[in-house]
């Protein structure tokens, strides 16, 4: 499981707190500590 370069992820939820960072991407999702989510590369596409 990870991230790879060109895919495509959205954002599903955010604890309370703002950590972790719940992300869906192939179907599956992933939790994320907000530190590793800061290294994360994200370009938003229009809706």
């Amino acid at each position: 499981m990870g991230l790879l370069e060109g895919e495509t992820v959205t954002v599903v939820r955010l604890a309370p707190a703002g950590d972790p960072i719940e992300i869906e991407l192939w179907g599956y999702r992933l939790s994320l500590r907000r530190s590793e989510a800061q290294l994360v590369e994200v370009e938003a596409r229009g809706s």
